[in-house]
């Protein structure tokens, strides 16, 4: 359990900030002393990378996409939008100057961590987490001082050019009648395809029979589904005929949905949630259109809930001593009104089965901390 007097005096957070007018969620608190331990971050480029894509979205201003461009639950803590940019380029502008010199990043360094950045600790909301915890043991188990911390990834699958008996499911482009809208227009328009069809009413084949949708890809139910609940898929797509060896992979990310909500307790097959996928060069994470989204890599991203804590944070995960960065550019259905809980892009996976194997041992439970630079 973490030592109270590690924070500072929860009454002096509320006294300044109610002058400020910001509201507070006594789950964050200004950490004095962290005990961060050692640095395993696997990749500091990769994470600069994933940073700088987050301050360009971010650099389209909250107009472009309100509610998620935002402080976030940093502002209690002084940590304004600017403050967020700053953090995300420090961590890129460190992780170059040391690329340079051909020294150890300093990013790997427990002592530089804790001298440039006030640590803000998240303890989970067990509240929140009770209204979905039936029959799930990992919310059930939510320990006092740690969050929980699911996986995703990358889902790898095999497919066809065109349908076959063993691949009878399509992945679809937004259909015919919204292609030269804008989000906005087609959020707009209720009566579109994409508004009246339920998953289970695409995998039917309407959209084939009335040809209101170009398919890409066809592959079987078990990777659709996956594909549809990881959110980013990479195929390996054969012709379709079996004596054709030739094989193509193209990477696909969800693109626009038919605005049901996904439903936390529900499995993956029962969801109404359909999405409609665009053909993408590289895995893709968090933005509001297919049209500008964040590229992310695998160990150094995490998805959460965007609306509360804000895109592009600075999260450190840490248990048993290890300490890991990594940056707040995804989300998904299951994080809406969610502060208990982050999702770890694990790596390239064929499926589940093969994901546990390789993350047995791999902790449910972490230490959460929000890195914000210190103001000089």
């Amino acid at each position: 359990m973490m030592k109270l007097s590690a924070l500072l005096p929860f009454t002096l957070l509320v006294a300044f900030n109610s002058a400020a007018n910001v509201p507070v969620n006594p789950i964050f608190q200004l950490e004095a002393k962290p005990e961060i331990g050692e640095m395993v971050t696997s990749s500091n480029a990769e994470l600069c990378e994933v940073a700088k894509g987050s301050v360009d979205y971010l650099n389209l201003g909250e107009d472009y996409d309100s509610g998620i461009i935002t402080a976030g639950i940093t502002a209690q803590f002084g940590g304004d939008l600017d403050r967020v940019k700053r953090t995300l380029n420090f961590i890129c502008q460190v992780e170059q100057e040391d690329k340079l010199a051909g020294t150890e990043s300093r990013l790997m360094d427990a002592d530089f961590i804790a001298k440039h950045f006030d640590v803000i600790r998240w303890m989970p909301d067990k509240n929140q987490a009770q209204g979905f915890a039936k029959d799930k043991p990992l919310l059930k188990n939510i320990p006092d001082d740690k969050i929980l911390l699911t996986k995703y990834y990358i889902k790898l699958a095999k497919g066809t050019a065109k349908q076959t008996p063993e691949t009878p499911y399509a992945l679809y482009a937004i259909p015919n009648d919204e292609k030269d809208l804008t989000l906005e227009q087609a959020n707009a328009d209720l009566s579109l395809t994409r508004h009246q069809l339920t998953k289970q009413d695409v995998i039917t084949g309407i959209l084939d029979k009335d040809k209101l949708a170009e398919p890409m890809v066809w592959l079987s139910r078990y990777d659709l589904e996956d594909s549809l609940m990881q959110g980013t898929v990479k195929v390996d797509i054969s012709s379709g005929d079996n004596n054709s060896a030739e094989i193509t992979s193209q990477f696909f990310n969800v693109h626009r949905n038919n605005g049901i909500g996904y439903k936390r307790n529900l499995k993956k097959e029962e969801q109404g949630r359909y999405w409609y996928f665009k053909k993408t060069e590289s895995v893709m994470g968090y933005g509001k259109d297919a049209n500008y989204k964040i590229p992310v890599y695998p160990l150094v991203t995490v998805a959460g809930d965007l609306a509360h804590l804000g895109l592009g944070k600075l999260i450190m995960l840490t248990h048993n001593g290890e300490s890991r960065l990594t940056v707040l550019a995804d989300t998904g259905g299951a994080f809406e009104n969610n502060q208990y809980q982050l999702d770890y892009l694990g790596g390239y996976f064929k499926n589940w089965d093969d994901y546990i194997n390789t993350y047995r041992t791999f902790p449910d439970y972490f230490e959460a901390r929000i890195l914000l630079l210190k103001e000089k």
